[in-house]
């Protein structure tokens, strides 16, 4: 991540062989600027992947809670006893690619507005 071409992408500076400074939104005024190369990777693809902060509600402590958009596979696994039920599930301000198996009773539990219809694919609109 050296060099100077990488600024446009938020990295004001580096600040030692394994830490940068970083710009960040103003909503997370209150966060440490300095990570650890470990906490950051480097951004390859399309304007699609970036994340608009203002859409992105933070509560006091700096977190937000995930929203489910859509239900994109379903899946059993066979245990001895008994078989776990699992759904892969895309996240609001996350790409397809970071999809999620979570088991269905949870997110039925939590989620029912997401079990609406019986086909494979169920999306929030």
């Amino acid at each position: 991540m050296a060099g100077h071409e990488e600024r446009h992408s938020g990295i004001l500076e580096c600040v030692g062989p394994v830490a940068y400074r970083l710009t960040l939104p103003p909503n997370l005024s209150g966060v440490h600027t300095v990570f650890h190369v470990s906490m950051l990777k480097r951004y390859h693809g399309d304007g699609d992947y970036i994340k608009k902060w203002d859409s992105i509600l933070l509560d006091k402590d700096l977190q937000y809670e995930e929203e489910p958009i859509a239900i994109l596979d379903r899946d059993v696994r066979k245990l001895k006893t008994k078989e776990i039920k699992s759904v892969k599930v895309q996240w609001k301000h996350r790409p397809v690619e970071e999809a999620t198996w979570e088991t269905k009773r949870d997110m039925r539990d939590k989620y029912p507005h997401l079990f609406v219809d019986s086909g494979t694919t169920s999306f929030l609109s």
